[in-house]
This record gives structure tokens, C-alpha cells and sequence, in this order.
């Protein structure tokens, strides 16, 4: 009986201060898991907001778009396109022999 009462003590003296010492272990790599989780997701809210920021100022601008100009920036693609189709058809370079025959 008394050994087992020695071995009672023993355990109770070791294993007590290694129970704290893992306990503490287990505290800290907790709180770097949480630390580590809340700056990630500041991160990411932080990109997000810079997204939607990003998408508000070109709603603004199409906004301003339609309503400065009216319903004149269809007639305004139209000649664009009017005046490419011009461009493409008469786009190639003129030959110019007569002058190459001189030199």
C-alpha cells in the first residue's frame, strides 16, 4: 500500500506542473490560430472593400456617362463605327511608283 501511495505522489508531483506547462502550450497556439485567422480575414476585407470602392467610381462614371450625355451616346458609337469603317476601307498605302522610278 505504501507504494502505491509513493507512486500517487510522484505522479502528482510531475504531472501536475507538465499538465500547466501543456495546458499553456495549447493556450498559445490557440490564440496564434485566432491571430493568425483575424488578420487573414482583415486582409480580405480590406481587399473587398477596395473592390466594391473600385466598382462604385465606374457605376459613377457610366452613370454621369448616360445622364450628362443623354441618349446621344448611341449616336456617338454609331459614327465611331461609321468612321472606322472608312478608315478600313481606305487604310492601304498608296503606291507611289513615279517617285520610286526617279531615284
Amino acid at each position: 500500500m505504501g507504494e502505491i501511495i509513493g507512486l500517487v505522489a510522484v505522479v502528482m508531483i510531475f504531472g501536475i506542473p507538465l499538465m500547466g506547462i501543456w495546458a499553456k502550450h495549447k493556450q498559445k497556439i490557440a490564440e496564434m490560430q485566432v491571430s493568425s485567422t483575424a488578420e487573414h480575414t482583415a486582409e480580405r476585407a480590406a481587399q473587398y472593400a477596395s473592390k466594391v470602392q473600385q466598382l462604385e467610381d465606374r457605376v459613377r462614371v457610366l452613370e454621369r456617362i448616360v445622364t450628362d450625355k443623354g441618349y446621344d451616346v448611341a449616336t456617338q458609337i454609331e459614327a465611331l463605327r461609321d468612321q472606322r469603317r472608312v478608315d478600313e476601307a481606305g487604310s492601304g498605302m498608296p503606291l507611289n511608283i513615279a517617285s520610286k522610278e526617279r531615284v
